[in-house]
């Protein structure tokens, strides 16, 4: 069993299937397998490798320290082991990323048995849901109701009690866990999300539509890392849905929607799916380009709402929805900067970085993919912090030197006497003039 995005046992076909097969062929050994890929670890930010390294401790615990760690090429390092423990086949969960496909093939032409693939990390596999005619969804509604019509299997029940887990080679060790500093990430591992889930079903579930937008509160899941890291299968959070969830529904089918969409079209990983954006648009450029970037890095625009997002990324490796939106908003449309700046920055740092995700949501936000009057859509920095913050009460959890601000007062440091009296930045853009500005350029390559 190969594991790659599938850090659990529980709701693992592709493990069943491992074990069935050990069991047909009369041995009964199964070899857990984790290849540490450097064409992954590599580009990785420190925040996903030392929750990367902190989930396959916790997946080593549950295997009774039988998990088989090599570092390396898995194009040379799959068929080794496979080799050594005169492996029947090779079980792995379907991989649809870019890289995954073209590894997973290679992987497939070197070994000398079967490579099996059984499951995906998806409820319903990208390419499964389409149009009558066969073509892919580039509108999430009609994907939506297409993936509900399709369908999925309910969870798979765990592996035996009784699996021999066997290493036929030496163990590499496991990778050791960057030093974060002031930056804690959450509890790894299966355990943990299963702990966390059944937490949030339980107390907040009901609450989801109400709260969803609201960074101030604890009114979303946090289970957007656990997903990603595949230890928890999202079969597993839908079969406990109900009719009145459909709300949470659709932010998991969001996940499936651009897993798909990135399949059909790999190169919108870091490609627009509007190429004019990428060919045509105008973006700010030299000095300034690095000055406005690094200030929305560093959570210093001047705009609260925005720079509590920033400041929350750096802080915690993940920041609330909502806010990713508007941050994602500010960059392109105030700041005139291309979403793959932002997409790059948010790989970085964010513990529960997913490419399809990620790629996606900030093309949809910069109006460049998936979504049918894309860029007209500018978030008012203000508006939103007022809104979804009404009590500034997030904004002064992330940024200190707004904190002597009551209230709604938080958003608006400009209006106040002494808004500036702890040091807080003014800001570098007026919101008004820019959208204007984004809004102008957009019309000059439209027609």
């Amino acid at each position: 069993m190969w594991f790659r995005r599938d850090l659990r046992l529980g709701d693992s076909p592709a493990l069943l299937a491992a074990v069935e097969e050990a069991r047909a062929s009369g041995d009964g050994r199964v070899v857990p397998l984790f290849v540490l890929d450097p064409a992954l670890w590599g580009p990785s930010g420190d925040v996903r490798r030392a929750y990367l390294a902190a989930s396959l401790r916790s997946l080593d615990a549950s295997l009774a320290d039988a998990l088989l760690i090599l570092h390396g090429d898995p194009v040379r390092l799959v068929p080794q082991v496979a080799r050594a423990a005169s492996a029947t086949g090779v079980h792995i969960a379907a991989d649809f990323g870019p890289y995954g496909g073209r590894r997973d093939a290679a992987v497939e032409s070197a070994l000398e048995v079967p490579l099996v693939r059984t499951g995906s990390p998806y409820a319903v596999a990208p390419g499964r849901v389409t149009k009558e005619d066969g073509t892919a969804y580039r509108v999430f509604t009609p994907f939506w109701r297409g993936w509900t019509r399709h369908g999925w299997r309910a969870p798979a029940p765990p592996p035996p009690a009784d699996v021999d887990w066997w290493m036929p080679l030496d163990c590499h060790g496991h990778p050791e866990a960057p030093d974060l500093g002031d930056l804690a990430l959450p509890d790894a591992g299966e355990s943990a999300a299963l702990a966390t889930w059944e937490r949030y079903r339980d107390a907040r579930l009901a609450e989801y539509a109400e709260l969803r937008n609201r960074p101030d509160v604890a009114g979303t899941s946090a289970m957007s890392h656990h997903l990603r890291w595949g230890e928890i299968h999202p079969r597993t959070m839908l079969a406990d849905l109900s009719a009145s969830d459909e709300v949470f529904g659709k932010e998991l089918c969001w996940r499936e929607f651009y897993a798909d969409v990135l399949a059909q079209n790999p190169s919108s990983a870091r490609s627009s799916l509007d190429s004019r954006f990428d060919e045509d648009m105008r973006w700010t450029e030299g000095p300034q380009a690095q000055a406005m970037l690094d200030a929305w890095r560093e959570g210093r625009t001047g705009y609260p709402f925005v720079d509590a997002g920033m400041r929350q990324l750096r802080a915690e490796g993940w920041v609330h929805n909502r806010v990713r939106m508007v941050v994602a908003s500010f960059l392109v449309k105030d700041l005139h900067l291309p979403w793959q700046l932002g997409a790059r920055e948010f790989m970085r740092w964010l513990r529960d970085a997913d490419l399809a995700s990620n790629a996606h949501g900030w093309q949809w936000t910069a109006g460049c993919g998936t979504d049918a009057a894309p860029f007209y859509r500018v978030f008012n920095p203000v508006l939103q912090g007022l809104k979804f913050d009404p009590q500034g009460d997030y904004v002064r959890r992330y940024v200190p030197e707004l904190r002597h601000l009551d209230g709604q007062a938080v958003h608006e440091p400009w209006q106040a006497g002494d808004g500036y009296a702890h040091g807080y930045p003014e800001r570098v853009v007026d919101h008004a003039i820019e959208r204007d500005v984004a809004l102008a350029d957009f019309a000059m390559i439209k027609n």
